[in-house]
C-alpha cells in the first residue's frame, strides 16, 4: 500500500509556510512557546468544526443517509447520525488533550472544566489569536477550494469524510503528550521546531486519503467474502 504522496500541491506548499510562521515567531520574535502551542492543540478543534460543517452540508446537499461499517456488517443511517457520533468520539479526543496540555502547560490558573476554557481567548495573547486566524484562513480556504469547488463533496462517502481528522489527531495526541514534557523542562523553542517539522513532514507527504480509501476497500471486501461463506 503506497502511503506517500508523490506530487505535492500548492495546497501542500501553503501549509508548509503556515506551519514555519510560528517557529519564527518563536524563535525570532519573542513569542511565548506554549501560547503558540495551544494554538497547535486549538488546531484540532478547528479541523473538528470543518469536519462537522462538510458533514452537514453533504447531508443536506447531496445525500441524507450513507452507509455505516459496523464490523462485518454495514447499515444505512442518516447524516445526523454520523454528526452526533463524531462530534462525541471526536470531542473526547479534543477533550483529553487539551487537558492533558493545560495541567501541565501552567497557562491557566483556574483548573476548573469550565474555568479552564474560559481563560482560552486570554492566555492566547497577541501572537497566538494572530497565529489561530492565520489556521482558521488557511483551513477555510483549503476546505473551500480542496472540498466544495473541486466537487469532492458530491462523491465522498460520509464514513471516510468523518474519518479524515482522526489520523492527525493520533499524531497530535502524541505531539501534545510530548510537548508538554518538553514546555515542562524550559525547552519551548526547540520543541516547536520539531513539531512543525513533524507535522509537515505527517500531513504533507503521507497520504491519509490513500490510507482510508484502501482500509474502507478492505473492510468492503470482508464483508462481500463474508456474505458469500
Amino acid at each position: 500500500m503506497r502511503l506517500l504522496k508523490r506530487k505535492l500541491t500548492a495546497g501542500d506548499y501553503l501549509l508548509i509556510i503556515v506551519n514555519l510562521i510560528p517557529v519564527y515567531g518563536v524563535w525570532f520574535e519573542g513569542w511565548n512557546a506554549a501560547q503558540v502551542f495551544l494554538v497547535y492543540c486549538l488546531e484540532t478543534v478547528i479541523i473538528g468544526l470543518f469536519t462537522v460543517v462538510k458533514l452537514a452540508c453533504v447531508t443536506l446537499i447531496v445525500k441524507p443517509r450513507d452507509e455505516w461499517n459496523a464490523g462485518k456488517s454495514s447499515v444505512i443511517v442518516s447524516g445526523l447520525f454520523f454528526i452526533l457520533f463524531f462530534l462525541v468520539h471526536y470531542g473526547i479526543f479534543v477533550f483529553v488533550q487539551t487537558q492533558i496540555f493545560f495541567s501541565v502547560s501552567g497557562l491557566v490558573s483556574d483548573h476548573s472544566i469550565l474555568g479552564t476554557y474560559r481563560q482560552i481567548p486570554k492566555v492566547l495573547g497577541h501572537e497566538g489569536q494572530l497565529l489561530l486566524l492565520i489556521f482558521i484562513i488557511y483551513y477555510t480556504l483549503q476546505n473551500l477550494f480542496g472540498f466544495f469547488l473541486s466537487g469532492e463533496y458530491k462523491t465522498i462517502s460520509m464514513m471516510k469524510l468523518m474519518f479524515q481528522p482522526y489520523a492527525r489527531i493520533f499524531v497530535q495526541q502524541l505531539v501534545v503528550i510530548v510537548g508538554s514534557i518538553f514546555l515542562a523542562f524550559g525547552a519551548g523553542k526547540v520543541f516547536i521546531l520539531v513539531l512543525a517539522l513533524v507535522k509537515i513532514y505527517f500531513e504533507i507527504f503521507i497520504d491519509f486519503g490513500r490510507f482510508i480509501d484502501v482500509t474502507e476497500a478492505r473492510a468492503k471486501q470482508k464483508e462481500k467474502m463474508a456474505g458469500k461463506g
